[in-house]
Formats: C-alpha cells, sequence, structure tokens
C-alpha cells in the first residue's frame, strides 16, 4: 500500500483527487493538508510514501515544501500539481527535488501512474512542459536583479528593498531598471509579469 499526503488550498479538489485514490486498490490517502505549513506537520505525523502538492498555495508553496520535504522526510517522493505550469516552473520543481510534474488537466488515471512511478523511484514529467522547458531561453536576469523584482513584486517601496537587501536606494532602482530593460518591458510590473510567467520569480 503506497501511503500518500494530499496538499491544496481548495477543499473542493482535494477531496476529489483524495476520491479518485481512494478507488486504487494500491494507495491510500492518509492526510490532508490546505497548506504548507500544515502539508509538512502532516508529513512529519503521518510519513507518506508520496507527496502531492499544488504548485501555488499559500506558504510554503509547492516547490518550497518539495524542498522542505526532501530535508524533512527524504524518503518521501513529492509529486506537484500545477493548474497552469510553465516550463521555469519546472525546472524549480526539479531541482527542489519534485520527483513528478502533472497539470491538473491530466487524464484522471494519470495521477496514481504517476504515483506508482515515484514511488518505485522514477520520476514523472509532463510531456508538452518537458518540450516547452527545453525551448526556455535562461534567465537574462542577475541574482540581485531578481531579488529586487521579487521584492518590489510584493510591493515594497525602494527605500524598503534597499534596507532589507543592504544595498543603496540609487543601486536598487539601477536593478530594477536594468531588469525592466532586459525582460524588454514597458514597466516593473510588466517585467514582475514577464520575470513570473518565465518562473524565474
Amino acid at each position: 500500500m503506497i501511503r500518500v499526503l494530499l496538499a491544496d488550498d481548495e477543499e473542493l479538489i482535494r477531496q476529489a483527487l483524495a476520491a479518485l485514490l481512494g478507488l486504487e486498490d494500491d494507495l491510500e490517502v492518509v492526510a490532508q493538508a490546505a497548506d504548507g505549513r500544515s502539508a509538512l506537520d502532516a508529513a512529519r505525523a503521518h510519513r507518506p510514501d508520496v507527496a502531492v502538492v499544488d504548485l501555488e498555495m499559500p506558504a510554503p508553496g509547492g516547490i518550497a515544501l518539495a524542498a522542505e520535504l526532501g530535508r524533512a522526510l527524504p524518503s518521501c517522493a513529492v509529486v506537484i500539481l500545477t493548474g497552469h505550469g510553465r516550463p521555469g516552473h519546472l525546472r524549480q520543481a526539479l531541482t527542489a527535488g519534485a520527483r513528478g510534474f502533472l497539470p491538473k488537466g491530466a487524464p484522471g488515471g494519470a495521477l496514481a501512474d504517476v504515483i506508482r512511478r515515484v514511488h518505485a523511484g522514477s520520476r514523472y514529467v509532463d510531456p508538452a512542459l518537458a518540450a516547452d522547458a527545453l525551448t526556455l531561453p535562461p534567465c537574462p536576469l542577475t541574482p540581485r536583479e531578481l531579488e529586487t523584482l521579487r521584492l518590489v513584486e510584493y510591493g515594497a517601496p525602494v527605500a524598503v528593498i534597499a534596507r532589507r537587501t543592504g544595498l543603496a536606494a540609487g543601486t536598487v532602482r539601477n536593478h530594477l531598471s536594468a531588469s525592466v530593460q532586459k525582460l524588454g518591458a514597458a514597466d516593473r510590473a510588466e517585467a514582475v509579469r514577464i520575470a513570473r510567467e518565465a518562473g524565474w520569480l
């Protein structure tokens, strides 16, 4: 019996997945969680073989959760489900230690098959996302440019970003300006959107 943890902030989806997996003779859903923190606590308590986690849910999100589960429970394979997967997210997920990456629009039986595969030690990546990831250009932004862009995404003013990063306000503005230019964006908001859609943020 493969013990499964489900983590998704949308209760209807989580319960539907639990019901679907409950039809499988060799799978047992041992815990459910609505956010990353609860999922981590549930994983420690129930020690599942496989954790199926949503890419975007309350902190930590699916990618950060995969990394945390890898440290806290290395025997637990992680499958990330996404409603709108992007090639950059796939790279981040695999780097974080996820063993599976599957869109929520996949056929009904696909999740059970992926759970079995990752439990057996294999990996599974949606073929369309894998093909897109191979053609994705590398991120043109430096780590500092990404850091300042990430902070401006959450509405932090330049003075606050400067304090958090230990940079001068002028340097922060230069990094943000370089990000806008490198991404061919009209402004900071568009630069954030472009970087987010590419999976760089």
